[in-house]
This record gives structure tokens, sequence and C-alpha cells, in this order.
């Protein structure tokens, strides 16, 4: 198991939530999410909270991908259309860093290329112990 699959099944809360990892590699990840009840609203559309949490992860994965602990310092999301079934994907891509910040951009789309939501998140990178 690499480090990636580790700091996932790590990650109680967000495979609680259904979230499935994909791919990871330096500075991107890909994850997914089928769409249940359990991530219904009151609308009968899928709760930003779950397209919130199934954005976050794949931004961890991509953030922590270089084997240096990274911590989130903002994170920021706009959701674009509702979702109501099927499976949603989030696609994180590493936008600029430097040794001790970093930006990311996370595209959620669904099965057919819809697009749902884009979150835009920054992290804190730890110093590496020697």
């Amino acid at each position: 198991m690499d480090n990636s699959t580790r700091f996932f099944e790590a990650d109680i809360f967000a495979r609680q939530a259904g979230v499935e990892l994909i791919e990871v590699s330096p500075g991107r990840a890909r994850v997914r999410m089928e769409i249940k009840e359990q991530h219904m609203n009151s609308h009968r559309t899928v709760h930003g909270g779950a397209i919130f949490t199934l954005a976050d992860t794949a931004f961890a994965l991509a953030s922590n991908s270089h084997g240096i602990p990274a911590a989130a310092i903002n994170a920021h999301i706009s959701y674009l259309t509702a979702a109501r079934s099927g499976i949603l994907y989030a696609d994180a891509e590493e936008y600029a860093s430097n040794p001790k910040l970093a930006s990311y951009t996370v595209q959620v789309s669904g099965e057919k290329g819809e697009k749902i939501a884009i979150f835009q998140g920054m992290v804190y990178r730890k110093t590496p112990r020697s």
C-alpha cells in the first residue's frame, strides 16, 4: 500500500461519506462518490456539504501527494448546477506552489462531464523533519 492510499484509508470521514479513491500522482488526485440517499438535501438534490467533502478529499490527497504534510488554510467552493443522481467525480490539480504554500483547483463533475462545482484551496506545507 503506497503513502497516498494509506493517507486516504486514514480519512474515516471521507470514506464514511462514500468517497472512493481513483488515483493520485504528484500534485493531482481523482476521487468519486456514488450519489445515495444519505447525500440528499431537503430539495432532493445532492447536499452542498457532500459535494464539498468530495472536493476537499481530492484537495487533501493532491496537496499531500508530495510526501510533505500539508494542512488547509483556505477553501472556497462555487456550486454551478445541482446534482441529483449518478456518480460525481472530483479532479484536483496543483495550480501554484512554493516550499510553504500551495494552491489547488478542484473540478467536480457528473458522470457525463457536466460541471457541478469548482473548488479552490490553499495549504500550508509543514517543514519536513530531517
